[in-house]
Parts: structure tokens; sequence; C-alpha cells
């Protein structure tokens, strides 16, 4: 269940990602995905001000930070995830209107916190802000309502998480889009979680 879980992990959104990008997350398949991710990077470094080259290459980095964590690399999960970020926040300044870039930097806020809980302090508040005004942009984006729905269903009760709030913005991901497979999958997690 754990590279379900984070197959989905406030997932990139498959029309986003190229298909051999999602292949080799798929397979978990890091050399490859290192090397898509490099070529996403050289881009992005010589078209600073191109904010697709930019979420291009944040995408690239949370799907070789997923795969990273889920080979128990915490670390190298960090470090992707830390470097997704820079490229992300580069998109949301170039194009603040666009939903998507706000939800990818989101995405990579929250995949910085396993490696380090007390990070959590600084890049959960990223992830939550980031997501919602994601949803805020784009109230049809069912691929946000999915990563807020992921969010929540990690974030502890005591801080306004839990499953059952998790429940909520699956059922709207499912509503707007049923044809997204992410969001039975963690419908189906967070049912499982409540004994339901």
């Amino acid at each position: 269940m754990r590279i379900l879980a984070l197959v989905a992990l406030l997932a990139t959104g498959a029309s986003a990602a190229p298909r051999d990008l999602e292949q080799a997350r798929d397979r978990q398949d890091r050399a490859v995905l290192e090397r898509i991710a490099a070529s996403y990077r050289a881009a992005a470094f010589k078209q600073p001000g191109d904010a697709t080259a930019q979420y291009n290459m944040a995408v690239a980095q949370s799907y070789l930070a997923e795969v990273a964590t889920e080979l128990r690399d915490k670390n190298g999960g960090r470090t992707a995830a830390e470097a997704g970020i820079q490229a992300a926040e580069k998109a949301v300044a170039l194009k603040p209107s666009v939903a998507e870039h706000h939800r990818i930097l989101g995405t990579l806020c929250g995949q910085v916190i396993p490696a380090n809980v007390l990070a959590g302090l600084k890049y959960g508040r990223c992830a939550l802000d980031s997501i919602n005004k994601a949803i805020e942009l784009d109230a049809k984006s069912a691929i946000a309502y999915v990563s807020r729905g992921v969010g929540n269903y990690y974030l502890p009760a005591a801080f306004g998480g839990g499953a059952d709030i998790a429940l909520k913005d699956l059922d709207k991901a499912i509503q707007l889009n049923p044809k997204l497979h992410e969001a039975y999958l963690w419908k189906g997690i967070a049912l499982r979680k409540l004994n339901r």
C-alpha cells in the first residue's frame, strides 16, 4: 500500500507529465527519472523566464522525490523536492494566475516533510497555502482536491486534518472528474483507515 500512497501523494496530475516521466515513476526507475529530471533542469536553467520550463522541472523533481522516498531515501527525496520547490516558486512568480503552478508548489512542499518532521513547520504552511490557492484559482481542478485531501489525510486531527476531512476533498475530486483514479485510490485508503 505504501507505493500506492506515494504514487498518489500530492499527485502531480497525469495530464501534466510526459508519458516517459510517468512510466519511469511507475516503474520506480530512478536512473531514468534522474536523466529526465536533468534534462528538464537544463531547460529550466536555460529559460529562467519561461514558466512552463520551470513547471516541467518542478514536476520532474516531484516524481524523483516521490520515488526516492518510496525507495527509503528520505534525504534524496528531500533534496529533489527542494530543487523542485525553487522551480515551482519561479513558475508561480512568472504566472501567478495558473492554479497548477500553485498545486505543484504545494505538492513539493509536502514532499520535503517526511525527511524531517520539523520541516513541517515551514513546509506544511507552504503546502497548505499553495494547494488552497490552486483551488481558489481553479475550483474545478479535481487533482487539486486530491492534493488537498492527501495533505489532510496526513495532517493530524489535532491540526485540523484526518481521514474524515480528507474524504470530503476526495469526494469533491470524484464529483469533478469521475475518471480520476488517484481520487478513488485515496478514498479507499482513507476509508480503510476509518475501518469503513
